[in-house]
């Protein structure tokens, strides 16, 4: 058996956001608005103190691919051949827009999400893993906007997008099963560990863009993996592991900004 996961050194962590960037271009995700984040790869912040006596911590933060998830037992659309939300043989926890009934029950329950994002998500104090596509409202509103930022100047988001042929201009046109490149109205998203590259042998976006080389992602039941030696070998945590959901998301060492 396989059993995928992620370990997040905060020790090589610069908080540079290329993650994030990467996670948005391969996944065609959207711009924040009406309380989602739309961010399946964002980041937990935090600023103590006055200058010159400040800290400051950043911590990556996605969907943990919980072996016991609270969003898969929650899901209330019917199994065909499986519920809206479900777990892969691999343990990714993968959701199929097609039988998602916009309940928004997985982010109830989600210890990692919330159904409205306030001001805190702003300034990095909360986060969402799960985001949700309002019924009826383009699921690329900046690409769907006719208004040009200078009239008579620039091309219109609307514009941009018919010139590209894609409802992206840079759009990642990949092909994954259930998951589609973009997801439709009325539905939830949230982080695949790019299943969509992972079962073609790659490594999520995340992964193979980190400049420090801070995610580190494999087989965690294989006892060569480096994951599964790192995790040997090392003192690890997960976010929120007295919920009981066992995360597949690991961190090691401690976030320290550099100069």
């Amino acid at each position: 058996m396989t059993r995928l996961g992620m370990v997040i050194d905060l020790s090589r962590c610069v908080g540079c956001g290329a993650c994030a960037f990467a996670c948005k271009a391969e996944n065609n995700t959207r711009t924040r608005g009406s309380g989602q984040s739309y961010n399946w790869g964002d980041f937990l912040i935090r600023t103590e103190g006055r200058f010159p006596n400040v800290t400051h911590q950043v911590m990556p933060v996605m969907c943990n691919h919980c072996s016991d998830a609270p969003c898969v037992k929650e899901c209330k659309a019917k199994p065909s051949p499986h519920k809206a939300m479900y777990k892969t043989p691999e343990g990714i926890t993968m959701h199929d827009p097609a039988l998602c009934i916009g309940c928004q029950r997985c982010q109830e329950v989600c210890p990692y999400s919330s159904e409205q994002l306030g001001m805190p998500s702003l300034d990095g104090s909360s986060y969402s893993v799960i985001s949700f596509n309002y019924d009826d409202e383009p699921t690329q509103p900046e690409w769907a906007d006719k208004k040009a930022a200078i009239p008579g100047c620039t091309a219109s988001g609307a514009e941009t997008a018919a010139k590209a042929g894609a409802p992206v201009p840079a759009m990642s046109q990949w092909t994954a099963g259930d998951l589609q490149p973009i997801r439709k109205d009325g539905v939830v998203e949230k982080c695949t560990f790019c299943y969509h590259r992972t079962l073609n042998g790659l490594q999520p976006a995340c992964v193979e863009v980190c400049p420090s080389q801070a995610r580190i992602f494999g087989d965690q039941d294989d006892p060569k993996s480096r994951i599964s030696q790192v995790l040997a070998s090392q003192k690890s945590f997960r976010l929120l592991e007295e919920k009981g959901t066992k995360p597949n998301v690991h961190y090691i060492g401690k976030y320290s900004p550099r100069a």
